[in-house]
């Protein structure tokens, strides 16, 4: 994955000298057993044979071998509760390695559908703690990720949210809406730097009335004081 966490790359003219991004913010002790405990609820709801989570300096190894029984149970096939939706969303906003992150977006794409794992990152952007609003950015990312797990569906298909191109561009509209104000109100670092990759700053893909707050986010992405942020708008603006 590139530097910027989000896959990145520079186009176009960029093609002459890559484009290299600062890296993101990252790990912390108590982040990494936050998300053990996210995924010791992924193993839990979807039965996984793994064991308890060790401490320690096997920690690690317990988190590849959940990582790796995750990825086999969706290769095979397996039908996802409510409980497990919940379990790998919280998960994918909480994991420290937005290379990682992935693996807990597809799986809930495939069997609850665009819409409603979108609308479900919203909620965190929205009403989350700053670690999950950044957290939730990071799995924007993915959540627009081809359906390839054919095998890995909803145990319930009424939970399966089956919005069409216009609803799944609605939530893209409020998503980008709602970045777009957290951007420029929250002044958290975490929060900026996760947020700006996935943003557009094009006034086109907003409403007139937001117009000037693009205006503003740009403005303020070029004038902060953080290295990464005044880069990346500079790639973002160009593009």
């Amino acid at each position: 994955m590139a530097a910027d966490g989000n896959g990145a790359t520079g186009s176009g003219a960029a093609a002459a000298e890559p484009q290299v991004f600062m890296a993101l913010p990252g790990r912390t002790e108590a982040r990494e057993e936050a998300f053990e405990a996210c995924l010791a609820e992924v193993v839990r709801s979807l039965g996984l044979d793994v064991g308890p989570g060790p401490g320690g300096d096997a920690r690690r190894t317990w988190r590849n071998r959940a990582r790796t029984a995750l990825r086999t149970a969706c290769l095979r096939g397996t039908a996802l509760s409510e409980e497990s939706f919940d379990a790998l969303l919280r998960a994918a906003v909480h994991d420290p390695d937005p290379s990682f992150n992935r693996q807990f977006v597809e799986p809930a794409l495939n069997a609850f559908g665009y819409a409603r794992v979108r609308k479900a990152l919203l909620g965190y952007l929205r009403t989350g703690t700053d670690h999950e609003r950044a957290g939730a950015a990071r799995a924007w990312y993915w959540s627009a990720l081809p359906l390839r797990m054919p095998h890995v569906r909803a145990a319930d298909p009424g939970s399966v949210d089956r919005a069409g191109t216009d609803g799944a561009r609605a939530v893209v509209a409020e998503w980008n809406e709602a970045a777009l104000r957290e951007f420029v109100g929250n002044e958290q670092l975490e929060v900026r730097r996760c947020i700006l990759p996935g943003l557009p700053l094009r006034k086109s893909a907003y409403p007139p009335e937001l117009h000037a707050l693009v205006d503003t986010a740009v403005a303020l992405a070029r004038s902060h004081p953080d290295a990464y942020i005044r880069h990346r708008v500079e790639h973002q603006v160009g593009d």
